[in-house]
């Protein structure tokens, strides 16, 4: 999650001027003001829907026997032939439940042949069925005399709606009356998060289905500090519970993301783990960049390495002179990975 080094008064011009983060995370800039908030959000529900890069062109919607969650899966199922679907269960920024907030990310996930789905409702973008309030509400107060943190409202998801989506996708996978009908395959099952969604991706990583875990700009409070969201209170032996391959996704030294995840790849040594670091992006990430940018390119590599076996998909991540690792955007550092 956020660099304890800093006031957890100001999180809310983070939350503001990029996608929903987690409500914990916190600047060192004074707040943004509400006109600021409403631009930064006006624009970002703006933005077309990107159909992503893969093969399979992408598409997101709500349906009826999933409620309070929004999938995202190729457009054309028929076309994905003997391609089996992957899955990618994934915790929004903020643990909010607007599960359109990272779309242009989940949107380049489904279109390489993932069924992609993020808890919410369509509350901004393209399509909304809940719209969000054109100006979004007050920052909480700041912080009392003493630095005692503001406290912030209770996340609007937890862990266990990703746990509701993995369950709902695997009976969908049994179900003769379903479009997903043997069309997904169980052991390729990934699980995922933005800020407070990578501790709920965190929470759930133990379970015996997931074969792969993909941590982006999150990472857990150090020892003692605690957090500012209620219920988010993480401890880091929770990083024992991973038995997979994991990949760490951080924005560089200015993410309020970076101490805390370069400190939970520091702590890991049970399993496989990658940490990559795009410089100079911040813990907004690159998730409005068109089909979610560098961050979504590299998330799809480990997923087709991980999940599909895919050996050009692993040249991103092995060897001295991976792709990632000669890339001058990244910087990297790897454990049990060639």
């Amino acid at each position: 999650m956020m660099s304890t080094r800093t006031s957890a008064s100001v999180v809310w011009k983070a939350l503001a001027l990029s996608v929903p983060l987690c409500a914990a995370a916190v600047l060192a800039q004074p707040p943004a003001t509400s006109d600021q908030r409403a631009a930064m959000l006006a624009r970002q529900s703006a933005m077309p829907d990107t159909p992503g890069t893969g093969k399979f062109p992408a598409m997101k919607e709500e349906v009826a026997s999933l409620p309070e969650h929004v999938v995202y899966r190729p457009a054309q199922l028929e076309k994905l032939g003997t391609t089996k679907l992957g899955l990618y269960i994934f915790g929004n920024g903020g643990c909010s439940n607007d599960g359109a907030s990272a779309r242009l990310h989940l949107e380049e996930i489904a279109s390489h042949g993932y069924l992609a789905i993020a808890p919410g409702r369509l509350r901004s973008g393209p399509g909304a069925t809940v719209p969000r309030p054109a100006t979004p509400p007050a920052p909480p107060p700041r912080p009392a005399p003493g630095g005692a943190p503001a406290r912030l409202p209770p996340p609007a998801t937890s862990s266990a709606d990703l746990v509701a989506a993995l369950d709902w996708a695997l009976k969908q996978n049994e179900d003769s009356n379903s479009p997903y009908f043997h069309r997904i395959d169980p052991q390729a099952v990934a699980v995922s998060g933005y800020s407070c969604g990578g501790l709920q991706a965190l929470e759930i990583a133990k379970d015996p289905r997931i074969k792969t875990v993909v941590i982006m700009n999150s990472g857990i409070f150090n020892p003692g500090t605690g957090g500012a969201i209620p219920g988010m209170n993480q401890e880091k032996s929770l990083l024992q519970s991973l038995h997979t391959p994991t990949l760490y996704i951080l924005g560089g030294e200015t993410d309020i993301a970076y101490l805390n995840g370069t400190d939970d790849f520091k702590r890991i040594d049970q399993v496989p783990v990658f940490l990559g670091n795009i410089l100079k992006v911040g813990h907004g990430g690159t998730y409005w960049e068109p089909n979610g940018g560098k961050a979504a390119a590299a998330v799809v590599s480990w997923l087709d390495w991980q999940l599909r076996h895919d050996p050009q998909a692993a040249r991103s991540f092995v060897g001295k002179d991976c792709g990632l690792c000669s890339d001058p955007a990244w910087t990297v550092e790897k454990k049990k990975i060639g």
